[in-house]
C-alpha cells in the first residue's frame, strides 16, 4: 500500500509515521496499531488502500486501521442502538468477545447508514510482513489440539453460554464461522442475535456431535456421550455442563506434569516519600514450587501516610493465612466452585480486618485506609485470578498478552450498566475513580472478581500495580520484555527488575508492585479413555450456594452493592381507570398542600436555607447573625461543602439523583472550554435520607453555572450528614481520588 493513506498519525504531537513504525519518528511515542472488525462490508464505499471516512484505512471489506488512534472514535447514540447493549454489559468477557470501538457514519444513500466497529477482535497481525489474518475457526483448528485443550475450548463455551442466553446473542456460540481461536483462547468474531426461537442446550449438543469423529482418542467418547446427553435434556443447565467437563478436565490433568516460578519485587518510585504497596511473597523472593503450594498476591494501599501500608500488608497477611487451607488440597479434591467461594470469602475476611482497623481509628470518609487487591492461585491444571480495585492481572501466551482483570472503576461500571462504550466513558471526569476497594466499607457492600483459567501450555501470569499498568505500558512492553520467558528461558528476576525499571522511567508517578507467575507444563496424551460420570446435581446447588454473587454475571457482578437507578418512563394516565384516577389527584393535592405548610415553616426555624444563586452576594462576615451566616453563594463554593438536593434530578450519564440526596464538593477546577466565570465541579454522593432509595452515580462532574440551577440546599458544616457520618447509612463505597485519569487510577 504505498499511498499517503498508508500512515499513522502519532497519538501524542500527530506526526505523520509510517505503518511500519512502532514508535514514533518525531517524538518516540508507541504507535498503537488499531485493526477493528466491520460488523457489515465496506466494499460498497470504498477499497482497499483507501480511506473511509477520512480515517479508517480499508485493508479488506471487513477490516480497517484506525490511522487517527489519538482521536476518540465517533460514539453511537446508545438510546436509539439497542444492539450494542450486549457488547457493552458483556464486557467482564471481553477476553472472548470483542468490544464497541466505534461507528462510521456513511454517506447518504447507503443502507445501512453506519458501520459498527469492533475493537479485540480475533486477528492476527504479522508484523515482518504487514498481513492481517483472522484466527482459525474452532473446527478447522480442532483436529490438531491436544484433548486437554479439545476440553478447554468446550469448557469456555459452556462458560459463555449462560451470559451469552442472558443478553439475547446465544446463538453466536452455535456459528462455526464466529468461533475463532487463538492458541487455548475461545473467541467470538461478533454477536449474532437470537431468532424468535432461542437456542438450547440441546442445539450445542447437535454442534459438538460434528466434532466427536476428529476429537483425540482419549476423550472422542466422552464427547460423545456429553452431546448425546444435551440432546436428550439429561444435561439440562451450564452448571451441570460445567461440572462434567471440569470431571473431565481434571481426570486429564493428571497427565500434566506442570511447575510454578514466582517472583515479586515492589519499589517506592522516584516521586513517592513512602511505599504503599505490598506484596506476597516478600520483594526479591525467587520461588519454585508444584502448582498446589504456590500463591502470589499484589496490592496497592490508599490513604498516604495515614494508612495505605498498613492497610496493604494487613491484607497480604489475612488473605495468606487463609488460602493456605487450599493451597493443601490434592489436585484431584479440589472442587472449583467451592474454591471461588473460598477465595471470596478470604477477601471479605481481609476487608472487614481493615474495615474495623479504621472504625476503631475513628476513621471517616476520605480518611479511612484501604488497598486493591489482585491475587493468583495456581491449583493444578487450572490458575484463580481473584482482584478487587484497579490492581491487574495480565495473562501472556505465545500468542498474545491478554489483560484479564476489568478495573472496578466509574469507567467500566458505565459501560457494564450499558450507559457508554469504552473509548467514550474513559474520557469522562472521574472515569478512572475506584468505586470498591478493601478496607472502604463492609464486606457485605464488597463484590471481589474471581475467576479461573485452565492452563494448557507454558505461559506467564503478570500481577501489577497501577504504577506499570498505567498508559498501557505492559501492552507496549510485554512482547519484548516478558515473552522471552516463554520462548527463551529468559531469567524471572531479570525480567522483573526489567519492568520496575520501565514502570519508573516510563511513568515514576506512583510506587510499583509486580508479580510474575511462570506456569510451566509437560502433557502427554493419556493412553487411557477419560470415564464421564455425571455429578450430584445437589452437589451442584450447594457449590453454587456458597457463592451468593456469581461473579460470572455481568447483571450482578457491578462493582457496585445497590441497583444504579434507570431513566423511569411515565405512568399514562390516559388508560388508567378513572377509580384510580380520582383518589390519584386527591393524593396529589394533599401531598401540594402538606408541601406548602412545610415550606412555610421551614423559614421560622432552623431548617437549612435554599441556596442564593445570585451571583452579588458574598461570603457572610463573623458579625452576621447565624441565619445570615448559612445563605453562601455558590459563586464561593469549596471543597467540603454539603449540598442536599431538594427535588429528583435526571443525571445526563443516565439515571436520576433522588430527592434530599447528600453531596459533598470534592474540588473546583477552571475549564478552557468554559466561560471565565464558570467552573468544572467535582461532587461526591454520600447517601440519601431513605436508605431504601438506591445511588448509582458515586463522583459527579458538573459546571458550576448547570449546578446553580439544582433545586438544592447548602447545609451547615456541622449539620450530620452520610458525608460525615458514613457509618450510620448503608452505602455504596465511594470512589477514591475522583479527579484522577482514566491512565492514573488513583
Amino acid at each position: 500500500m504505498e499511498n499517503d493513506a498508508a500512515t499513522l498519525y502519532c497519538p501524542n504531537c500527530q506526526a505523520v509515521n509510517p505503518l511500519t513504525n512502532k514508535f514514533c519518528q518525531q517524538c518516540s511515542t508507541p504507535l498503537p496499531q488499531r485493526y477493528l472488525w466491520v460488523v457489515g462490508d465496506v466494499s460498497g464505499v470504498g477499497s482497499p488502500g483507501e480511506l473511509l471516512a477520512d480515517r479508517y484505512l480499508i485493508i479488506n471489506p471487513s477490516v480497517v486501521l484506525d490511522t487517527t488512534p489519538g482521536l476518540p472514535p465517533q460514539a453511537p447514540e446508545l438510546d436509539n442502538t439497542q444492539a450494542i447493549r450486549p457488547y457493552l454489559r458483556l464486557i467482564p468477557y471481553r477476553l472472548n468477545i470483542p468490544q464497541i470501538y466505534g461507528i462510521v457514519h456513511l454517506p447518504p444513500g447507503h443502507s445501512p447508514s453506519e458501520l459498527l466497529l469492533l475493537e479485540n477482535p480475533p486477528l492476527i497481525f504479522d508484523g515482518t510482513e504487514q498481513k492481517i489474518s483472522l484466527c482459525s475457526r474452532l473446527t478447522d483448528a480442532w483436529h490438531n489440539a491436544t484433548s486437554m485443550r479439545q476440553l478447554n475450548w468446550l469448557w469456555q463455551i459452556a462458560q459463555l453460554w449462560q451470559p451469552l442466553k442472558s443478553e439475547g446473542v446465544v446463538s453466536s456460540l452455535l456459528d462455526p464461522d464466529l468461533l475463532r481461536v487463538e492458541g487455548s483462547l475461545v473467541q467470538l468474531l461478533e454477536l449474532r442475535f437470537d431468532p424468535a426461537t432461542v437456542p438450547e442446550l440441546a442445539q450445542l449438543g447437535e454442534f459438538w456431535q460434528q466434532l466427536v469423529s476428529s476429537a483425540k482418542p482419549a476423550i472422542a467418547e466422552f464427547v460423545e456421550q456429553i452431546s448425546n446427553l444435551l440432546i436428550a435434556g439429561e444435561i439440562n443447565s451450564p452448571e451441570l455442563l460445567i461440572a462434567v467437563l471440569d470431571q473431565g478436565l481434571r481426570d486429564l490433568g493428571q497427565t500434566q506434569n506442570p511447575s510454578i516460578h514466582i517472583i515479586t519485587k515492589t519499589d517506592t518510585g522516584p516521586r513517592r516519600e513512602r511505599n504503599e504497596d505490598a506484596c506476597y511473597p516478600s520483594s526479591g523472593t525467587l520461588l519454585s514450587k508444584p502448582p498446589n503450594n504456590a500463591l502470589a498476591i499484589v496490592c496497592d494501599g490508599i490513604g498516604g501516610h495515614e494508612g495505605g501500608n498498613v492497610a496493604s500488608n494487613l491484607a497480604i497477611e489475612t488473605i495468606q493465612q487463609q488460602v493456605q487451607q487450599l493451597t493443601r488440597l490434592p489436585a484431584d479434591h479440589v472442587d472449583p466452585a467451592m474454591v471461588l467461594a473460598d477465595l471470596e470469602k478470604a477477601v471479605a475476611i481481609a476487608n472487614d480486618k481493615i474495615s474495623q482497623r479504621n472504625d476503631s481509628e475513628h476513621r471517616q470518609g476520605r480518611k479511612r485506609m484501604g488497598t486493591t487487591l489482585v491475587m493468583a492461585l495456581p491449583l493444578g491444571h487450572e490458575m484463580y485470578i481473584t482482584h478487587v480495585g484497579d490492581s491487574r492481572a495480565y495473562w501472556i501466551t505465545r500468542q498474545g498478552c491478554y489483560q484479564v482483570t476489568l478495573d472496578d472503576d466509574v469507567a467500566s461500571r458505565e459501560v457494564r450498566l450499558g450507559y457508554a462504550i469504552y473509548r467514550e466513558a474513559v474520557q469522562q471526569s472521574g472515569a478512572g475513580s475506584l468505586v470498591q476497594a478493601l478496607g472502604m466499607s463492609p464486606s457485605s457492600s464488597l463484590h471481589p472478581t474471581a475467576q479461573r483459567f485452565i492452563c494448557d501450555e507454558d505461559t506467564v501470569f503478570l500481577l501489577t500495580s497501577d504504577g506499570l499498568s498505567d498508559f498501557d505500558r505492559v501492552e507496549e512492553y510485554w512482547e519484548k520484555e516478558i515473552l522471552p520467558i516463554l520462548n527463551h528461558g529468559k531469567n524471572l528476576t531479570d525480567v522483573a527488575n526489567r519492568l520496575i525499571e520501565i514502570a519508573n522511567t516510563k511513568n515514576g508517578h506512583d510506587n510499583v508492585t509486580i508479580a510474575l507467575v511462570h506456569y510451566q507444563v509437560k502433557y502427554t496424551e493419556p493412553e487411557s479413555k477419560i470415564q464421564l460420570v455425571i455429578p450430584d446435581t445437589a452437589t451442584i446447588q450447594v457449590a453454587a450456594a456458597a457463592r451468593p454473587t456469581p461473579v460470572t454475571s455481568p447483571a450482578t457482578n457491578l462493582g457496585q452493592p445497590t441497583k444504579v437507578l434507570r431513566k423511569k418512563s411515565p405512568t399514562k394516565i390516559s388508560n388508567l381507570p378513572l377509580t384510580i384516577i380520582v383518589p390519584l389527584f386527591l393524593a396529589i393535592a394533599v401531598f401540594s398542600l402538606t408541601y406548602w405548610l412545610t415550606s412555610s415553616f421551614r423559614g421560622r426555624f432552623s431548617f437549612p436555607p435554599v441556596v442564593d444563586s445570585n451571583p452579588n452576594t458574598n461570603l457572610p462576615t463573623v458579625d452576621q447573625p447565624p441565619r445570615q451566616q448559612q445563605r453562601r453563594s455558590l459563586n464561593n463554593i469549596a471543597p467540603g461543602w454539603i449540598i442536599r438536593t431538594k427535588n429528583e434530578i435526571p443525571l445526563s450519564t443516565g439515571g436520576n439523583l433522588p430527592s434530599y440526596t447528600f453531596l459533598e464538593v470534592l474540588d473546583k477546577k477552571p475549564n478552557s472550554e468554559l466561560a471565565a466565570e464558570d467552573y468544572e465541579v467535582f461532587l461526591d454522593v454520600c447517601g440519601n435520607s431513605s436508605q431504601s432509595q438506591p445511588l448509582g452515580e458515586r463522583t459527579i462532574s458538573i459546571k458550576l453555572s448547570q449546578l446553580k440551577s439544582w433545586p438544592i440546599e447548602i447545609l451547615p458544616s456541622n449539620q450530620e450528614t452520610p458525608c460525615n457520618t458514613p457509618q450510620t447509612y448503608s452505602l455504596p463505597p465511594a470512589p477514591i481520588n475522583p479527579s484522577a485519569t482514566p491512565t492514573n487510577n488513583r
